[in-house]
């Protein structure tokens, strides 16, 4: 494995420290999954992103649709 030197404030090492030990895992093994837990949130939240443009545009052409759909209904052919 590659060595990362890392700097951080008391509070983090301290908060850091802590949940390892909490966890029974070395600090290297928290960050480790904390990076992983962080990448599949950012990997979540793009999945989002693209489910909502796909949304969007099945919104537009579900009223492109209805459009079509209130003309032909109105187009004279009434009782």
């Amino acid at each position: 494995m590659k060595t990362v030197t890392l700097k951080v404030d008391e509070n983090f090492h301290a908060r850091l420290n802590n949940l390892a030990r909490t966890l029974h895992l070395s600090k290297s093994e928290v960050i480790r999954r904390s990076v992983s837990a962080y990448e599949a949130a950012m990997e979540r939240q793009r999945m989002r992103e693209r489910f909502k443009e796909a949304s969007m545009k099945v919104r537009e052409a579900n009223r492109e649709v209805m459009r079509d759909f209130d003309l032909a209904v109105a187009d004279g052919l009434d009782d």
